[in-house]
């Protein structure tokens, strides 16, 4: 594992800085390390804004609007790329302008600007279509689990493209289910979520590595989530590429669980998440008939 270190205080554009994942990254990121531009939707409350100014410098900007994504990619080093329509409920058209549009917007305004990588975030619903008890690897193909997931098959493919074909460094990372440590606590309500969670401090950590790996990668896929006793994905190829030391495992958080003793020789096989059901939705139903 090699990281890059030449460069000082790079500027990172963080888009949809609102959001939960975001507004974490922004407020416990390397300030030493990085200068934060912090791209927010126009629709945006000022209170979001007050919220996000002590950390860096905060802009608006649509995903749809190209012109003004070229604005906010200048002079940036590393786009980490969250914003998104993160549902997975929602219809096609409403998945399409962010995750499809606005994917394809993000890599041209970087390409366009001299942006020297791009950290997409796919989604573990990207391979949630894999056979019950199998987990994923990131050297095998996708295989989504629902639309949403559908969509970010596509990022990754464009991070892969802009990566080996356009010159523009890519990363993925496959999120986990991201919750705070809190959440564990009451694992009967989450226990979904034990071989998927994704810890915030080891959110953060990874997107840091991410952002100082090495500048020889043009494209890679790593698998954001914690070190948890099962694991839905694989993150030793993420460990060994990025050095991510993941921290917080669900099973330690959860006081009901810290008590089994799992030996060694199971951890890492996945518990599958039957809830979670993959299906078009037409477009035509409200919400309530599509219940």
């Amino acid at each position: 594992m090699t990281t890059n270190t030449k460069n000082s205080s790079r500027l990172i554009l963080v888009t949809g800085a609102a959001g939960c994942i975001e507004s974490y990254f922004a407020t416990h990121a390397n300030k030493e390390k990085y200068t934060l531009r912090l791209m927010i939707h126009p629709i945006h409350q000022p209170k979001n804004i007050e919220l996000l100014e002590p950390h860096g410098e905060v802009v608006e900007a649509e995903l749809e609007n190209i012109k003004a994504l070229e604005k906010v990619c200048k002079g940036v080093h590393t786009v980490l790329h969250l914003a998104a329509q993160v549902n997975s409920e929602s219809t096609w058209d409403q998945l399409y302008g962010p995750n499809i549009q606005g994917v394809y917007n993000i890599f041209l305004a970087a390409k366009r600007t001299g942006v020297k990588r791009v950290i997409f975030a796919s989604s573990l619903r990207a391979v949630r279509g894999n056979p019950r008890g199998t987990q994923a690897k990131t050297n095998e193909f996708p295989n989504p689990g629902d639309l949403y997931g559908v969509t970010k098959c596509f990022g990754e493919a464009m991070a892969r493209y802009m990566g080996e074909q356009e010159g523009v460094s890519a990363i993925v990372i496959r999120i986990g289910a991201f919750k705070p440590n809190s959440a564990a606590q009451v694992e009967y309500e989450h226990c979904w979520m034990m071989d998927a969670w994704l810890s915030p401090r080891d959110a953060c950590q990874l997107f840091e590595r991410c952002i100082d790996a090495s500048e020889t990668i043009r494209f890679a896929i790593a698998h954001g989530l914690s070190n948890n006793t099962f694991n839905c994905m694989d993150i030793q190829s993420t460990k060994d590429l990025l050095g991510y030391e993941p921290q917080d495992n669900f099973f330690e958080e959860a006081p009901n669980f810290r008590a089994l003793k799992i030996g060694e020789t199971m951890r890492g096989h996945n518990v599958q998440d039957p809830n979670h059901k993959s299906g078009l939705r037409d477009e035509s139903l409200d919400s309530d008939e599509r219940k």
